[in-house]
């Protein structure tokens, strides 16, 4: 697994889940604010897998998934939320992890998508 997509408003938080999926292998990262930024860069660099807040200060999450999922097929997502109620649409193959960020956890989704031992 390469390439990575975080849709994530707080830029902080982008950067620990970043540094999580980096040091789990992810190869290159694009880190997306909005739901808009989000589709842009799916078409532009086509992720392998997807992370995901599902309230975005503009637009929402799971949205933005779905049309990347119509433009480019099946990829793997982690729902990183703190609203995982609220996680609609939401596909059953898709992780679903609620906050405060539990790095452990986000580790293991992705280990679980690239098949990596754990």
């Amino acid at each position: 697994m390469s390439h990575v997509l975080i849709i994530e408003d707080e830029p902080f938080v982008a950067m620990l889940i970043e540094d999580v999926l980096r040091a789990q292998g992810a190869c290159t990262v694009d880190i997306a604010a909005s739901q808009s930024e989000a589709v842009d860069a799916a078409l532009a660099h086509r992720p392998d897998l997807i992370t995901s807040d599902v309230c975005l200060a503009d637009g929402r999450g799971p949205i933005a998934v779905r049309t990347i999922h119509d433009k480019l097929g099946p990829i793997p997502v982690i729902f990183i939320t703190g609203t995982p109620e609220e996680c609609d649409p939401c596909d059953p193959e898709d992780i679903i992890l609620s906050k405060p960020l539990d790095h452990v956890a986000i580790a293991t989704a992705f280990r679980h998508f690239t098949r990596q031992p754990q």
